[in-house]
């Protein structure tokens, strides 16, 4: 067996980064009660730009910074940063199954921003997939427009910035590998989080009543001794989250093992039972079920009209 076609491991490693991924999210979920959102961004990507860089020194792999596509890279590093805000500002307000699942409206974005951006052609099956795809979306927001919280789209609005973000990685990858795809994000996180340290991390603006805006303005290393640990965790996680993923990849068939991507809505619904006491809807159900099926079946067309070489197999780190 080649080792690109090793897919029984690679089915392996995705399902255990999936289960990370989700554990990562439910420490984020937790945390926004004692901790702002931005500190905790800057101690797990200082912990996960230390590791990964020593990871390539053990390994002898080539530490590679600098972009050939500067700005490129500069727009999406704010895509990015400010795209998974955005998913997990919607942990203070949605159950963690259904953040998730409403995120995986990426795959009908990335077909719409590839017909867009990067002209390629689009069937009718693909543009149906998409549009059932949306009406899975309606079913789990299940909107009440006189009363509609607006907070519940904010998963919707990192979906719209990661998969803008992964057409950037499209067209930037011919000349960037991974390692500097991945650096690049550390490197403008770790600003991006001292600026709103400068700027918010005394407290000066926060306000009790609104969880999502408490997560954001809460004063800075106020609850070390609860958070610390979560947040250095939090680092761990997103390393080995991001080594599964990178190596499941690199070892099988792309077209085989991206479907089992959808693990992480069995491992989130289980990590929202068990810590969260929460039980998805029969709304979340029927939704997230057609989401998926589009989404899978979006994946199989590109597979089949030999689109899946890329979009679908760039991985950033989440």
């Amino acid at each position: 067996m080649s080792t690109k076609n090793n897919n029984p491991k690679g089915i392996i490693f995705i399902l255990l980064a999936m289960m990370v991924f989700s554990v990562q999210d439910s420490i984020m979920k937790y945390i926004f009660n004692f901790a702002s959102l931005y500190e905790v961004y800057l101690v797990r990507t200082l912990v996960s730009f230390t590791l990964i860089l020593l990871f390539l020194k053990f390994t002898k792999k080539p530490v590679m910074f600098k972009s050939k596509y500067p700005l490129l890279t500069f727009i999406r590093v704010i895509l990015f940063f400010f795209g998974f805000s955005f998913f997990y500002v919607s942990l203070t307000v949605l159950p963690l199954a259904t953040a998730t699942a409403l995120f995986f409206v990426t795959p009908f974005l990335i077909t719409i921003f590839a017909s867009i951006f990067l002209k390629e052609e689009v069937g009718i099956r693909r543009w149906s997939a998409v549009i059932i795809g949306f009406i899975g979306v309606y079913v789990i927001l299940n909107p009440d427009f006189n009363n509609f919280d607006f907070m519940t789209l904010t998963p919707i609005l990192c979906a719209i910035c990661y998969s803008l973000s992964m057409i950037i990685i499209k067209k930037t990858s011919d000349k960037d590998n991974v390692y500097t795809i991945t650096f690049t994000f550390y490197i403008g996180a770790i600003i991006i989080s001292s600026i709103f340290y400068l700027f918010i991390g005394d407290g000066q603006f926060y306000k009790q009543g609104n969880p999502a805006y408490e997560y954001i303005f809460r004063e800075w290393f106020q609850n070390l001794e609860t958070s610390m640990l979560l947040m250095i965790i939090t680092g761990f996680t997103a390393s080995a989250a991001f080594l599964l993923l990178f190596t499941a990849y690199s070892i099988a068939s792309p077209s085989v093992i991206s479907p089992f991507e959808y693990s992480i809505l069995l491992w989130s619904s289980l990590s929202g039972w068990i810590f969260f006491n929460e039980v998805p809807n029969l709304n979340t159900i029927i939704g997230t079920l057609i989401i998926v099926t589009c989404g899978v079946y979006i994946f199989i067309r590109e597979k089949v009209k030999e689109q899946s070489q890329s979009i679908v197999t760039n991985k950033p780190l989440r």
